[in-house]
Formats: structure tokens, C-alpha cells, sequence
């Protein structure tokens, strides 16, 4: 593999000229700079990035701490973030924490031992002692879906979706198709979007004239397996809900699996509806209706934040809005489109 000095060499110029072409020093003359680009190019050199993190003090590097890689939304948020840094030159290291906080400050330790420049966090629950000692350490950092509070996390910027008008949406399509007994298969209490979607779907519900029933509250993991259990004590109800509202994909998938376990069908026995639209939504059958966050602007924005932060500009919280996509699965009319 060719160093810097036989680009030097090759070039007819000196070491300190290359390392000056390639950190784009405005004092090198442009035929100089043609040559050693020149030389470059045909020797195949890469700059050690190590080498010159040492020397700038940046890595050129993001850290991502995302809640569960196996759920869909963060998958495509990971993306939409990886894409993002790719085309402003960051590199993006990814950590997964599986829903479990000593996994998160596991790799938020890691993540700060490799010297990446900036942090991105979906938390997993209500605390983290790593990511206050980040804040308190001064590590460019942004929440990205979640957020916690600690101190010093009050002045992370927040890049967020505002659920509430599109569960409201819901909960009056819900109203119009003649659901009353509705229930909800909440996120955990822990984390900020487990606690929103419970206490805007109770307070959409009162405000169509219903109560949302301590017994059609149920606790889940945003996980699967959760989303099955819970639907397995909802149906054993004497009375069971005739109409669930997942408060993620997952859980959403987990409870049609439990309904279709018992021989009953979706919408005619039991409607379902979800927050965090999926793609395969559309292939089920029947069809999930579902809130759909715009994951793609969120990871954008995110990014956006975060190198802000890097580069010693300001950074704001952003809010962006989700949005009620209706197919056939609360008994919508067939045909109808979203």
C-alpha cells in the first residue's frame, strides 16, 4: 500500500505539501495541488484516518445507539441516518441496544473510546449515567425518536415526531367505523413515546365521548412477544375490545398473530391499527392501518443536528408530524385507499 511519501515523491514535492493538499490548505498553488491530486490517483493512496484524527482532532466519524435494530422503524431510521452522513463525508458506527440500558451505556462507553465526533441516541428508558457523563464531557450529542432527562441532557437537542394529531385521526376513523370498546397495547412507561401515545390516545378517546378502560391498557415491551401476550389477556376479557391500537409495528404484528392463534379474524372479530407503519403492511391481509412517522426527514434532520453540533454551530430541536394511513384491517369499506 503507497505512503504519503511516495506520493510526495511521485508528485516532485514534500511530505508536509502533501498533508497540506489533502487537509485542503488554501496555501498550496493550484498547479501543486493538481499533482499531488494527480499522484494520488494513480498511486490508489488512502489517507490513515487514524493518522489524522490524531493531527485534527476529528474522526470524521458518528455514533448511532439505536433501541432495537430488529424493529423496522430503526432499521430504516439507521439508514436514513447512515445516508445522511455519507453524503456530508461522516462515517456512521452503529450500536444496538435491544431495548436494555446496560446494552445503551455499553456502547455510548464504546462509542466515546473510539473518538467519534458526535452522538446519536434513541434511549431506551427514563436514565442513563453514561449519556449525562457525555453531556457533562461536552460530546456533541442529539436524541433522535426518544428523549430522557438528567443533567445537562435539558440542552440536547431533540429530533422528534408529534404523534397526538394523528392519533386523534385514528381514534375518530376508529369512532366513525361504530368502534366503542377500544383498547391499547402501550409502549413501555419508561421511555418518552411509550408515555405520549397512552396519554394522547386516552385523551383523543375522551374527547369522541369514550373512556379509555383500565383493563384495555396494556403493558408492552415494543416488542412481538409483548404484543401477543397482551392480546391474549384482552381477549379473555368478558367483555373484549373490538378494536386494538398497537402502539408500534412489532406489537401490532404480535397481537394479529394471537387473533389469527385463536381462529379469529382481522377486522371482523377484532380491528387493529398501529403506530410505525411498516412496507410489508400493505402485502398483510387484510392490510394494516397504521401512523406512519416520516423516518426518512427524522434520520435527515438528525444528522443535520448533530454535525451543527460537531462544527460549533447551533443546534435547535426539530418536530416534524406523523400521519394516519387507513387500509382495511378496523373494517374499513373494501376498496377503500389510504
Amino acid at each position: 500500500m503507497p505512503a504519503i511519501k511516495d506520493v510526495a515523491r511521485c508528485a516532485g514535492v514534500s511530505v508536509a505539501t502533501v498533508s497540506r493538499v489533502l487537509n485542503d490548505h488554501p496555501s498550496v498553488r493550484a498547479d501543486t495541488r493538481e499533482r499531488v491530486l494527480a499522484a494520488v490517483a494513480d498511486l490508489g493512496y488512502r489517507p490513515n484516518a487514524v493518522a489524522r484524527s490524531l493531527r485534527t482532532d476529528q474522526t470524521r466519524t458518528l455514533g448511532l445507539v439505536i433501541s432495537d435494530v430488529l424493529n423496522p422503524f430503526f432499521t430504516e431510521l439507521a439508514r436514513s441516518v447512515e445516508d445522511a452522513a455519507r453524503e456530508l463525508d461522516y462515517s456512521v458506527v452503529i450500536g444496538n441496544a435491544d431495548e436494555r440500558p446496560d446494552l445503551q451505556d455499553h456502547h455510548v462507553r464504546t462509542l466515546m473510546d473510539r473518538r467519534i465526533d458526535g452522538l446519536l441516541v434513541s434511549p431506551t428508558d427514563g436514565g442513563s449515567p453514561m449519556m449525562q457523563a457525555a453531556a457533562r464531557a461536552g460530546t456533541p450529542m442529539v436524541f433522535v425518536d426518544r428523549w430522557i432527562e438528567g443533567e445537562g441532557l435539558d440542552r440536547v437537542p431533540v429530533i422528534r415526531t408529534d404523534g397526538r394529531a394523528a392519533i386523534r385521526a385514528l381514534v375518530a376513523h376508529l369512532c366513525a367505523l361504530g368502534h366503542r370498546r377500544v383498547a391499547i397495547i402501550a409502549g413501555p412507561a419508561a421511555t418518552t413515546t411509550g408515555r405520549e401515545r397512552v396519554d394522547a390516545f386516552r385523551s383523543a378517546l375522551r374527547e369522541f365521548g369514550l373512556e379509555l378502560r383500565e383493563d384495555h391498557i396494556g403493558q408492552g415491551d415494543f416488542q412481538a412477544d409483548s404484543g401477543r401476550r397482551v392480546t391474549a389477556r384482552f381477549l379473555d376479557l368478558p367483555h373484549p375490545p373490538d378494536a386494538i391500537f398497537a402502539a408500534d409495528n412489532l406489537m401490532a404484528l404480535g397481537a394479529m398473530d394471537e387473533i389469527r392463534a385463536r381462529g379469529l379474524r382481522v377486522p371482523d372479530d377484532v380491528a387493529l391499527a398501529a403506530f410505525d407503519d411498516i412496507p410489508w403492511f400493505v402485502h398483510t391481509d387484510p392490510p394494516i392501518t397504521a401512523i406512519a412517522q416520516p423516518t426518512g426527514a427524522l434520520g435527515r434532520a438528525a444528522v443535520t443536528a448533530l454535525i451543527d453540533l460537531v462544527e460549533g454551530r447551533p443546534a435547535e430541536s426539530v418536530t416534524l408530524s406523523a400521519r394516519l394511513i387507513t387500509r382495511r384491517s378496523c373494517g374499513e369499506p373494501e376498496g377503500s385507499k389510504p
